[in-house]
C-alpha cells in the first residue's frame, strides 16, 4: 500500500469526519466509518509529529513522487519481481 507522509501541523481533512482508533500500542488509524476506507496512520513513537496518509485518498496523488520504501523487511518475497508480472490497464477479460 502506498502512503504519503506529511507534518502533522500541515495536514487537514477536507471532507468527512474520520474515526480514529488505537489499533495497537502507539498506532492510531483513522478511517471513514460510512464506507470503511482507511485514511491515516499515526505513531508518535516511531513517526513523531508525522501523519501517513493513504495515497488512494489524496486528490492528485499522481503528482507525489516516491522518495523511499520503508518496512521492506516485511515485504512479501514475490514483490521484488512485481514489475515482471503482466499488467492490465483495466480488468482483464
Amino acid at each position: 500500500m502506498g502512503w504519503a507522509e506529511f507534518a502533522e501541523d500541515k495536514f487537514s481533512v477536507s471532507k468527512g469526519s474520520p474515526k480514529t482508533v488505537n489499533s495497537s500500542g502507539a498506532a492510531m488509524r483513522s478511517f471513514y466509518p460510512e464506507c470503511g476506507t482507511g485514511l491515516t496512520y499515526r505513531n508518535q513513537e516511531v513517526l513523531p509529529d508525522l501523519v501517513e496518509v493513504a495515497l488512494g485518498t489524496i486528490d492528485g496523488s499522481e503528482k507525489l513522487i516516491p522518495s523511499m520504501q520503508i518496512v521492506t523487511a516485511e515485504r512479501l518475497g514475490w514483490m521484488e519481481q512485481l514489475q515482471t508480472i503482466p499488467g492490465h490497464a483495466s480488468f482483464p477479460e
